[in-house]
């Protein structure tokens, strides 16, 4: 590593650094160069001091120093022939842009030694708000998938009940009110009391609305340390095991609102059987119509993709709930339908527990994005909080809590479906093939959309949404080739189709907004019940409409043999232009800002990933100089 560049008091205000650096923090290989770029503005004090970014930043004093890690193609590169580039204060105000904004957002602001704290990293992506109790909905898949591997019947009751009930995610206690009526308090109001261990804590009065007059609901307070973050799990949980009462109110007790503003109320109530759950996935499945076609923006074209091919807005929970019972979906399109009567446990759990992921989760993901976007403000830096809030819970619902902060861990949710693909279709970025180049793009994406919301680039936010969605798709597809090979070549048996089916569910709507033609043949090798599978037939149909799903050959790749290079007539197909692996992002973002803003754009967006998530920022209170180097 090179020697730090370091900024100090007495270097002009505009001057700027393009640096280019070998990629020395992991063991992967890029066709693309890493480049730093460092941007500051700083105007010295009467005292010959600079002021902190973390602290309020003004017209007559102001410092801001921000690192920043993004891929550029080397055509791209060799284009600009850089060495040197001079910003215009476009590049200061996007970056204070995104250090305002986020003294906004809705969570309470942590702060040590005058510098804002961040909030735990989600596989790579640091959210700006805090979703650990979203981000735990992983968890009660994890519990959905135990109970389905049991194989049996009561094992597949219990599975259904988490999925419909819950048990980690939006944890809220029924109390009944036994000192006279509940108080006219409004959702949100915060009622203390004493939990099962004999501990301080706290809930937001929830549903008061709808809830019975000597009923309290109190929605638990989370924290912002996911392996902490709430303290009362149990919803559907119980008779699995998982459940964890020691967090949760005790069965008889006080609660209390601000003294003086409300009297003590005396409650009682069933720990096992009162706490519930709010956020399920079963909600999630059942949410399209209201959240995704009926609202104010709506419909969302992903959303219309589906209803339009299943015929109907609650197609996930049928497709889950005829798993669970072996039943049948009997789709009001009549497309895409599956009778799970013939499947034992086996097939019924791949097309569950998949499904779950696959048809709900994914879905509701893609909302969480759209309504970022229906409430995103152009043009305004500090009025776009609930957006990036939604932003947030998006990342959360695709990547869940079990992975940690850098995606090593194992999951069960769509970022570890991308994980696991890669290695199937060469499409890995790293020496243990276990790293997705489809997680890569996502994760910048990610945060590109992040900083386009904070600073209002609603516009340019919408088109990376559209590009998010786009790759979501590929795991999708790559399963269903997969099990296309197995059925078709390798004697696949009920796992194999139930496991292709299930991944053809999840692509069959798109397929079919594309070419309605290619959905039915795909459709038919891949049903459950299927007669016969033609892997060639299905490979050439998914590969007629790449294009018009915006994607390319080589983000799908080709099937991988165990001995070495593809099997036989399962490599990828070819691109009519390759292009070089990284420069997707950047291609995209200069496509949709254009000439030197674009720049300006890039620089911003994919800013301290990796320093941050180090414990070693860039934001360093000091009071002569600041190291902006040496990030990984």
């Amino acid at each position: 590593m090179e020697k730090p560049f370091v900024v100090t008091e007495g270097m002009r205000p505009e001057e700027s650094f393009v640096v280019p650096l070998n990629d020395a923090h992991e063991k992967r290989v890029y066709d693309t160069r890493y480049l730093f770029l460092l941007t500051f503005s700083t105007t010295p004090s009467s005292k010959g001091e600079t002021n902190h970014p973390s602290q309020k930043i003004n017209a007559t004093k102001s410092f801001l120093c921000q690192v920043i890690k993004f891929n550029l193609p080397e055509s791209l590169l060799l284009n600009l022939s850089l060495t040197m580039v001079r910003f215009t204060l476009i590049a200061v105000s996007s970056l204070l842009a995104t250090v305002q904004a986020a003294q906004n957002l809705r969570a309470p602001e942590l702060t040590k030694n005058g510098r804002k704290l961040s909030y735990q990293y989600i596989t790579n992506y640091e959210p700006r708000s805090q979703v650990t109790d979203h981000n735990a909905l992983d968890l009660d898949q994890k519990v959905i998938e135990e109970q389905i591997a049991l194989q049996n019947e009561n094992s597949f009751a219990r599975a259904r009940d988490v999925y419909e009930q819950g048990g980690h995610s939006k944890s809220y206690a029924k109390l009944k009110i036994t000192s006279g009526n509940k108080p006219n308090v409004s959702d949100g109001t915060l009622f203390t009391g004493t939990d099962m261990s004999g501990r301080p804590v706290t809930g937001k009065v929830y549903e008061s609305s709808t809830s019975p007059s000597d009923e309290l609901r109190l929605q638990y307070s989370t924290s912002d340390i996911q392996s902490s973050y709430v303290g009362c799990q149990v919803g559907a949980l119980v008779p699995t095991g998982n459940h964890n009462t020691a967090g949760c109110f005790k069965a008889t007790g006080t609660v209390s609102n601000v003294p003086g503003v409300t009297t003590d109320l005396d409650y009682t109530y069933e720990p096992e059987q009162d706490n519930l759950n709010g956020r399920t996935i079963k909600g999630f499945s059942t949410a399209v119509r209201p959240r995704m076609l009926e609202c104010p923006k709506c419909p969302y074209p992903d959303a219309k993709f589906f209803v339009d091919y299943y015929g109907d807005s609650d197609y996930a929970d049928k497709w889950i709930t005829a798993s669970f019972t072996g039943g049948r979906t009997n789709f009001g399109s009549g497309r895409g339908n599956a009778d799970f009567g013939s499947y034992g446990f086996t097939g019924r759990g791949e097309c569950a527990k998949k499904g779950t992921v696959f048809m709900a989760i994914f879905m509701y993901v893609i909302r969480e994005f759209e309504d970022a976007l229906d409430d995103c403000q152009n043009n305004c830096i500090a009025c776009n909080d609930d957006p990036v809030h939604a932003w947030d819970e998006g990342v959360a619902f695709y990547s869940g809590s079990l992975e940690g902060k850098d995606g090593s861990a194992p999951g069960v949710l769509l970022h570890e479906l991308a994980d696991k693909r890669c290695a199937n279709f060469n499409t890995c970025i790293d020496e243990n093939n276990s790293k997705s180049a489809i997680n890569d793009q996502l994760t910048d994406l990610f945060v590109v959309g992040q900083a386009q919301l904070l600073s209002g680039r609603c516009e340019e936010a919408r088109v990376t949404k559209s590009k998010i969605v786009d790759l979501m798709y590929i795991p999708m597809i790559q399963g269903t080739l997969r099990y296309a090979y197995r059925l078709d070549l390798q004697a696949g048996g009920e796992k194999e189709e139930a496991e292709g089916a299930v991944f053809a569910a999840a692509v069959l709507p798109r397929i079919h907004a594309a070419d309605p033609s290619a959905a039915e043949l795909i459709y038919n090798n891949m049903r459950v019940g299927r007669s016969s599978t033609d892997f060639k037939a299905v490979k050439t149909a998914f590969e007629s409409v790449y294009s018009k799903m915006n994607i390319k050959c080589s983000d799908v790749g080709g099937l991988l043999s165990p001995e070495g290079g593809y099997f036989p007539g399962a490599g990828p197909c070819g691109d009519s232009s390759s292009a070089k692996k990284g420069g997707l992002i950047a291609g995209a973002v200069v496509g949709s800002i254009g000439g030197a803003a674009a720049l300006i754009a890039i620089g911003y967006i994919f800013y301290m990933r990796g320093r941050e998530k180090r414990g070693n920022p860039v934001f360093k209170p000091s009071t002569r100089e600041t190291a902006v180097s040496e990030i990984y």
